[in-house]
């Protein structure tokens, strides 16, 4: 086909609700009726059975996220259902990244978010939404503000009650759940109670959660900035200190889609906040002890972000055939032989490299490569107030020499 003649729209994307045929306008149904072929899942295929003369397509299971039977009909008359909005944590999103948008023709319905928030009243633009669709529910820890209503998508009945148990655990027991049940359809249900008092039965797994955070002060709250207090973290002392690692995330400069190798990584408090900074970020913790290396996947879990990747092993070896990253950070092991020159080559161009010394010898390596290659090279000296008999004096730390450097 000639550039300039238009790409013709042979897929449709249908968006339908639980109010079934009730919800769709004449072109959604004209469209579904003209298919030669139907793919969705088997309770959107059931719905629409009585008018579609197409050949209905059940998705595979497991789900194929490479939609090879839709694209093995490409450029015929295709039309894919889908639940509410499409491009809401849908099938649309899916399809997009294999199929050109001037090829799709989107009708979409509302998303069970919108109904949700339609149905208790709250601005979409003032709440935080978060999909905990086949995902832990630890992600929502990030979201758990004084005050802050969430709207959350759930994986299946049991979830709502999961997350009830874990707001009581964080202290957060007065707040108000309400499990938003099949929405839009004839069986919906609105259902609430205390995450303390959690009773809930029988709860459909088509389902929206909302939640009302209480402002209780004894909640675990994360806060917004880089910098968490030291105590939020399981250590042995192998921990960047809360005043140091603001600093270098600050040096580190995440950016959205970004990997982070935090090599040496000890508590894993880098690589945590790294990923704290945005839901796009993703963080590789390489730590030589087992024991370090475990207490890093529990503080990866207690801060909400557990798809922090952990290999236990020593730089340079443990480093091969990691994804490549856009910034690295040695804390731990920077003074092993092949380290530094390891992370040099394997960062890309562009990428940033912050490393902290508080040994001679670190320091040594550091002031040797800020003399080769350039960058800053920072002292970074904290003293703390602590007592010296019945009054106050400055007690140093240990401190810190940083090179931060980013590669031609």
């Amino acid at each position: 086909m000639s550039k300039d003649q238009p790409t013709p729209k042979w897929l449709t994307i249908v968006g339908i609700g639980e109010d079934g045929l009730a919800g769709l306008g004449d072109e959604a149904k004209r469209r579904i009726a003209e298919a030669e072929f139907i793919f969705g899942g088997k309770r959107h295929l059931a719905l629409v059975a009585s008018f579609a003369r197409g050949k209905p397509c059940p998705w595979p299971v497991p789900f194929d996220t490479g939609m090879a039977d839709v694209l093995a009909v490409a450029g015929r008359n295709v039309c894919v259902l889908a639940s509410g909005d499409p491009f809401f944590h849908g099938v649309g999103a899916t399809l997009a990244r294999k199929v050109q948008p001037q090829e799709m023709h989107v009708i979409s319905a509302p998303s069970a978010i919108s109904l949700a928030a339609a149905r208790l009243g709250w601005a979409l633009q003032d709440i935080e939404i978060i999909s905990l669709h086949g995902h832990p529910v630890d992600l929502i820890r990030p979201l758990l503000q004084p005050n802050a209503r969430i709207l959350a998508l759930t994986s299946d009945g049991d979830a709502p009650a999961a997350i009830a148990r874990l707001l009581t655990e964080l202290d957060f027991g007065a707040s108000r759940l309400t499990v938003l049940e099949a929405l839009g359809g004839p069986k919906e249900t609105l259902r609430s109670a205390r995450a303390d008092a959690f009773n809930l039965e029988n709860i459909n797994p088509l389902n929206v959660l909302a939640i009302e955070i209480d402002s209780n002060p004894q909640g675990r709250v994360l806060p917004l900035t880089s910098g968490l207090a030291d105590h939020m973290f399981e250590h042995d002392g192998q921990i960047t200190k809360r005043e140091i690692r603001a600093i270098t995330l600050s040096a580190l400069a995440p950016r959205r889609g970004e990997v982070l190798w935090d090599i040496g990584a000890g508590s894993g408090s880098i690589g945590i906040e790294w990923m704290l900074a945005h839901p796009s970020l993703r963080a590789i913790a390489i730590e030589a002890d087992p024991a370090r290396a475990a207490r890093i996947g529990h503080n990866a879990v207690a801060c909400g972000v557990p798809g922090l990747v952990i290999v236990e092993g020593s730089a340079p070896k443990a480093l091969a055939k990691l994804a490549t990253p856009d910034a690295i950070f040695i804390g731990g092991g920077g003074s092993d032989t092949g380290v530094l020159n390891a992370a040099i080559k394997a960062l890309r161009a562009g990428g940033r490299l912050v490393a902290n010394a508080v040994t001679l010898e670190m320091e040594a390596l550091l002031l040797a490569q800020y003399t080769r290659r350039g960058g800053d090279l920072v002292r970074i000296g904290i003293s703390r107030a602590s007592p010296v008999g019945s009054m106050q004096a400055w007690r140093p730390a240990m401190p810190v020499t940083q090179w931060n450097w980013v590669k031609p």
